[in-house]
């Protein structure tokens, strides 16, 4: 009921009773239930007139769907024409995940760890060493300009 705990009607309920006295009160709740029936009765009739006027091919039009959420829901998500539940099931994520941090890290899709030092790695085929992309960078020397990076600008 409109998120309201016990204590807080309570506090309303004794508001009530002070603004409007006890004489007034039960007339002030007639009068607030007859008029939320009648916002009802209004609401409802006018929903039933914009589907009479929409005709037949809206017979199972409702008003709800006209929430984005709800819409989406039920024309997207619901219905598989697409698709999505195949591919939303055969997704998955943390082998995905684990397949890109392996290539990061060089270890080339074993699951062996990576060393633990911060030295360069050297490289299987007897190449030049590989920079440790882990490893925090080296501050340049005061008068160094530091590196470029043209895919950062």
């Amino acid at each position: 009921m409109l998120d309201i705990g016990p204590l807080e009607l309570v506090a309303l309920v004794v508001l009530a009773v002070l603004i409007f006295g006890p004489d007034k009160l039960p007339k002030m709740i007639q009068d607030v239930s007859r008029t939320l029936r009648k916002i009802r009765q209004f609401s409802e009739s006018a929903k039933e007139d914009i589907r009479s006027e929409l005709g037949p091919e809206f017979k199972d039009f409702e008003f709800e769907d006209l929430n984005p959420k709800t819409f989406v829901r039920k024309h997207v998500l619901d219905k598989d024409e697409l698709g999505l539940k195949e591919i939303r099931n055969g997704f998955d994520l943390k082998s995905e995940m684990t397949e890109v941090a392996d290539a990061v890290h060089g270890r080339g899709g074993d699951t062996t760890a990576a060393p633990a030092s911060g030295a360069a790695q050297a490289p299987s085929n007897g190449g030049s060493p590989r920079p440790d992309l882990l490893k925090k960078q080296d501050k340049p020397d005061p008068g160094e300009r530091p590196p470029f990076d043209s895919d950062a600008t």
